[in-house]
This record gives structure tokens, C-alpha cells and sequence, in this order.
């Protein structure tokens, strides 16, 4: 099968974006994070909004669908312990070695951690103590943070593996052959239904937690976007759907998170029940409409061997793994200076980019054996430096 661009494309611009979210994290105002900035703003709420609801979505959907490609040439076994090395290897790497920077520095800024990296380092790998509220992740001793997808996206592939036999039978052969028979405006709202019933059954019960045990509703919601992306694959008819109704699925994501937030916003707490689940009814239709408006446009206009895009989509998985532990030493180092509102972002972001490029360019991607540890091949692909006209396979990445 040729390689499908558009879906290397939104993957490599989901998780650039995703830089840009965490850094904004710092300023937007009564949203918790590792560490705030003094210039906090409240108007940031409503466009970090607009991309919450649907960002960690798409990226489980874009999951889903690797597994289906990776599927075509590979057994069940092999794929599950592929999917093992691939996922679970950065991710103790990154736990041990990229990610202890982060719970120092906000220790220090909570004040309950005392200076001094390498005493603090040695602490972290023997479980601690620590002070409450030491740092996110206190209570266990160490934590994963932004890292937390890897474990989520393992387990709903070892969970897809499991299925898999009984998804492949006639039975579900047929039943996958049903769901992509879904067009029009069914294409656009009923997939959001389950979204919506998780809502209804668990959001309330078991809030997000990042803590992969107990996190019930967040394994149903990205377990079924996940599902989604499985289902998709590569049927050019649902595809070719997804692009014909761009221009209508984009203004119908834009109307229903206008009326998520004017609901939101307006509505008081002792409104009707009745009318809190029409807000979140249309939560949920935005966030699949805006799914369907990212994957219609980009298949539209993305679809093509662009020239940068092996290399980023080779880079994607150490910036992911590298971005925040840069972006949260950075913050630490800028913030004290009194730079201003526009200066202190900026460097911020500029030096996060700048670290994550060096330290893929000049020492990631260049030595052999650190590269399995950052989600890489041991071995370069051609790929990364020729692109031909036509690629064949789809990259078994991160997503």
C-alpha cells in the first residue's frame, strides 16, 4: 500500500502542537500546572479549551490507525512485542532519565524539595519520600507525567491484540464493513454518541487522572478514539467521505463549541439537568466533528510527500519524550528575570525548540544505542534523508 502522508502530517503537527499547548499551560489562568508563570491570563482559557477537547483524541485515533497498518505485515505476536519495545522502553527511559527534572523543579518551586539536583535524583530512583504536594505524582514516589500516554496507548494495544481475532472473523469483517458504510451527516454525529454516554456513565465518577489504574472514564473515552482510528484504516470510501464533508463538518465543530461554551459560561450550576446534558451533548458532537474536520482537511491538502516531513516524522518521538523536562528547566531559568508577558513565552518556546532540535540532530538520532530509547529505530531509514515519489508502508511510530 502507498504511504499515507496525511495521517505522517497530522501526527508530526498534533504532537508540534502539543509543545505549544504545554507552553501556554504556564500562563493560562486557574488551570493547574507544574509550574505558572506570573503573567497568567484568563482569555487563554477559551482557545486552550477549544483545543482540549479534541487534541489527545485525535492522537489516540492517529494510534488506532498505525495499528491497523502495522497489522497488514505483521503477526500477533510479533506486533504486540514490537508495540512493547517501542512504547514501553522510552517510556521507563524516559521515567528514570528525561522526566526527573521536571518534579525537581516544581519541588522547588512548592518549596518542598530542597536544592540539589544529584541528592534529589538519588531520592527519586528509591521511591522517595516525599513531602505532600512535593510534586505531581508525590504519593507515588516518582511519576511519569507528560509520558503518561505511552502507558495508555500500551494497554489499549495489548487490548486491540486480544480482539483482534474476534475483529477479524467474518463476523466482524462484517461488522467493520457496516460502520464504514456510515455517510452524511450520520458520519458526523453518530460516532459522538458513545463519546457522550461515557460522559454521562463515568466523567463525574472518576475524573482524569494520568495514573492509568482507576482512570475509567479517560481508558473508555481514548480507548474508543483509538477503536475509531482501528476501524478507519486505510477504506478509501470513508475517506474520501471525511474530505467531501470538510466544509461542513468544520462550521458544525465551530457552532457546537460555541454552544459548549456559551453553556458553560452563562448557564448557572442550578440549571435544569436536562439542559447541562444538551451542553454536554454538544461538547461531544464538537469534539468529533472537529476530528472529522482535522482528518477531511488534512487527507484534502496534506496528502502528498512533502520534503521535511521524514525527518520530522522521525524527530517526533524524542521531541515528544524531550519537550516538556526542556520546557519546564527553561521556565525555571526564564521566569525569575522579569522579562515581560511577550519576551518570557517566546524564549521559552524558542529554547524549548531549539534543545529539542539539537539534541535529536547532534545526539539522538546519531548514537546507535540511544536511539531504541527515544522511540527510534536502531538502525536510520533511508527515509529520512529521500523521499520518492511513492513510499512503500506506513511507519510502526509512536502513533
Amino acid at each position: 500500500m502507498n504511504r499515507r502522508y496525511d495521517i505522517d502530517a497530522l501526527r508530526v503537527l498534533a504532537f508540534g502542537l502539543l509543545i505549544l499547548y504545554h507552553a501556554a499551560m504556564l500562563y493560562v489562568a486557574h488551570w493547574d500546572f507544574h509550574l505558572k508563570s506570573s503573567h497568567t491570563a484568563t482569555w487563554l482559557q477559551d482557545p486552550m479549551l477549544f483545543l482540549n477537547r479534541w487534541r489527545m483524541e485525535l492522537l489516540f485515533l492517529i494510534s488506532g490507525l498505525a495499528v491497523n497498518f502495522m497489522r497488514r505485515r505483521a503477526s500477533l505476536p510479533g506486533m504486540a512485542w514490537k508495540r512493547t519495545v517501542r512504547l514501553l522502553l522510552p517510556l521507563v527511559f524516559g521515567m528514570l532519565v528525561v522526566i526527573p527534572i521536571q518534579p525537581y523543579v516544581e519541588g522547588l518551586s512548592t518549596h518542598l524539595v530542597q536544592p540539589g539536583f544529584g541528592h534529589f535524583l538519588l531520592r527519586y530512583w528509591t521511591g522517595g519520600p516525599w513531602p505532600a504536594g512535593a510534586f505531581t505524582g508525590w504519593q507515588y514516589g516518582f511519576t511519569w507525567n507528560h509520558l503518561w500516554y505511552l502507558p495508555y496507548l500500551w494497554v489499549y494495544t495489548m487490548l486491540l491484540v486480544v480482539l483482534l481475532p474476534l475483529l477479524e472473523s467474518p463476523a466482524g469483517q462484517r461488522l467493520r464493513a457496516a460502520v464504514l458504510q456510515c455517510r452524511g451527516p450520520a458520519l458526523l454525529l453518530l460516532p459522538a454518541i458513545p463519546l457522550f454516554v461515557w460522559d454521562r456513565l463515568l466523567a463525574h465518577r472518576y475524573p482524569f487522572t494520568g495514573a492509568l489504574w482507576g482512570d475509567w472514564y479517560a481508558h473508555a473515552l481514548y480507548f474508543s478514539m483509538f477503536l475509531y482510528g482501528y476501524l478507519l484504516g486505510t477504506d478509501a470510501g470513508i475517506w474520501s467521505e471525511l474530505a467531501r464533508l470538510r466544509r461542513i463538518s468544520l462550521p458544525s465543530a465551530l457552532v457546537c463549541y460555541a454552544v459548549y461554551l456559551a453553556g458553560i459560561r452563562l448557564l448557572p450550576e442550578s440549571a435544569p439537568a436536562a439542559v447541562w446534558w444538551m451542553v454536554h451533548a454538544f461538547r461531544y458532537a464538537y469534539l468529533w466533528t472537529a476530528i472529522c474536520a482535522v482528518l477531511g482537511w488534512g487527507h484534502a491538502y496534506l496528502n502528498r510527500p512533502f520534503r521535511w516531513l521524514p525527518y520530522a516524522r522521525e524527530a517526533v518521538y524524542p521531541w515528544y519524550v524531550l519537550h516538556q523536562s526542556l520546557l519546564l528547566l527553561f521556565a525555571w531559568q526564564l521566569m525569575p528575570l522579569g522579562l515581560g508577558p511577550v519576551l518570557e513565552p517566546v524564549l521559552i518556546i524558542a529554547c524549548t525548540i531549539g534543545g529539542c532540535a539539537l539534541l535529536h540532530e547532534c545526539v539522538i538520532r546519531r548514537v546507535r544505542w540511544l536511539r531504541p530509547l527515544f522511540g527510534m529505530e536502531a538502525t536510520p531509514s533511508r527515509a529520512t534523508t529521500v523521499v520518492s515519489p511513492v513510499t512503500l508502508r506506513i511507519a510502526d511510530d509512536i502513533a
